[in-house]
């Protein structure tokens, strides 16, 4: 059947996708100019385990997972099965006011895997949904209990949070252009990330006492503690380059957040569902967040879906009187379909140890891009946690001079991979966060294209 599609999408059929895809369809972040260059809207129709095959009948290795996403690799029939069975018995249901078997199941396995006392899960379709949700949802927790000034949320600089109204008021990536959406929802405040590899105060761990996390004290007191309804911040930010922080770190933004009565949200979208080596990165972190979002691997991208996961305590505030119930509800939240794969998907990170595999993949994938290190003077600095790694590019090691725009490294870089089969975020920074399926053998076989399009690109810019 694969090979058949193959041949039958070809030459003028090949170009007629193309050409139609150009007229009407509007690809994510892209700009029409580079998708009309030559070969620049790819087209992919098929894919299994960690590969994805496009119309071309090209295999290239999805190093990023979809974008973070299909934890469990490509061509799972069983997700099929189990969705195709799910909509025979049951489609859609209303569930502003009714529920479905597969949504109560996969509450309740969340609850299980969540940490600490998260137990009460609130089901929408993306990650941006879930930390709009969770935004909304700390500040009418504050609401309920009396506290009417509590407005304002803390986020991160260089963290990345969704692209609906409320999630990116607290969306501080610089890859984000926010200037376009401006003025967005008052109260969002901006303090500075975690970056060992370039400090923003110029000091070095561990003898800065993790300075970046204890002077968030200062705006906090600035703001005024009782106008703070929440701090949200991703346990691993990959948006901005995948730092992992100390724990104390947030064990840091834990206590600030218990000592001033604010709401401290985990944004999971990328990190959860093994991608860091356990089933949530805050798990590394020793603390457990009041509320917690979650998309991507939820589903392995197979159906869309997310939620935010509530601390007990903080759910009980939205039960008593009708007023106090949780404002606002999603169409398609809590689709039934959705929940059912989801639960398989986890049903399959379980049965076939994928958790663990990417631990221990992740250790060994480190290990290997460490080891380039050697022979690539580009090469700064290499990072991560689990099947969450950066590789991070520089003029000049020891200066840690950066490349610029007119560098072009994006493009280089991205070409360069692309041409050896591989498919990433690449540029400044290599972002690679293949399927937690993946085997030592596809490991080696990353690092080693990883490896040529380094060296490509450092002859190209003379660095060689």
């Amino acid at each position: 059947m694969v090979d058949s599609m193959q041949a039958a999408l070809g030459g003028a059929e090949l170009d007629d996708y193309v050409q139609r895809g150009l007229d009407h369809l509007w690809v994510h972040t892209q700009q029409w100019n580079d998708l009309a260059k030559p070969d620049g809207m790819m087209v992919f129709t098929d894919g299994e385990g960690i590969r994805l095959r496009d119309m071309q009948g090209r295999s290239f290795i999805d190093a990023m997972s979809g974008l973070w996403v299909v934890n469990v690799g490509h061509g799972r029939a069983e997700l099929a099965e189990v969705a195709a069975e799910q909509m025979r018995r049951l489609a859609y249901v209303n569930t502003f006011v009714y529920t479905t078997p597969p949504a109560i199941d996969l509450a309740t396995k969340l609850a299980e895997l969540a940490p600490g006392s998260l137990s009460r899960v609130y089901f929408a379709n993306s990650g941006s949904e879930a930390v709009d949700t969770a935004v909304r949802m700390a500040k009418q927790y504050h609401y309920n209990r009396g506290d009417l000034k509590r407005y304002k949320v803390i986020s991160r600089r260089g963290s990345y949070h969704g692209v609906t109204a409320g999630a990116l008021s607290v969306n501080a990536s610089t890859a984000m252009n926010r200037a376009p959406f401006e003025p967005l929802i008052p109260g969002s405040i901006a303090v500075p990330g975690i970056n060992c590899y370039r400090c923003p105060y110029e000091k070095t761990y561990p003898e800065c006492n993790l300075f970046c996390a204890r002077t968030i004290e200062d705006t906090i007191l600035f703001e005024k503690p009782e106008t703070i309804a929440a701090l949200i911040a991703e346990p691993i930010s990959a948006a901005n380059a995948t730092f992992v922080p100390p724990a104390e770190y947030w064990q840091i933004l834990r206590a600030l957040c218990d000592k001033y009565g604010i709401l401290l949200i985990a944004d999971e979208v990328i990190n959860g569902f093994g991608r860091t080596g356990k089933w949530f990165a805050i798990e590394h972190m020793g603390v457990v967040p009041d509320l917690m979002t979650v998309a991507k691997g939820l589903s392995s991208g197979y159906l869309p879906i997310s939620g935010v996961i509530a601390k007990r305590e903080v759910a009980e505030a939205f039960v008593g009187e009708r007023k106090h119930a949780f404002s606002g509800g999603i169409t398609f939240g809590t689709h039934p379909v959705s929940c059912a794969v989801a639960l398989a998907n986890i049903g399959i990170i379980e049965r076939e140890g994928l958790v663990e595999n990417a631990r221990v993949q992740g250790d060994y994938l480190l290990e290997e891009l460490r080891r380039l290190k050697e022979y690539h003077p580009a090469i700064g600095d290499v990072r991560g946690i689990g099947l969450l790694t950066a590789v991070e590019l520089v003029k000049n090691r020891e200066t840690k001079e950066q490349f610029t725009e007119q560098d072009e490294l994006g493009t280089k870089m991205t070409e360069a991979l692309k041409k050896r089969g591989l498919l990433c975020r690449a540029g400044a920074t290599i972002a690679l966060a293949p399927p937690l399926c993946i085997q030592r053998a596809e490991v080696d076989e990353v690092v080693g294209i990883v490896d040529e399009a380094i060296g490509d690109v450092e002859q190209q810019l003379g660095l060689a």
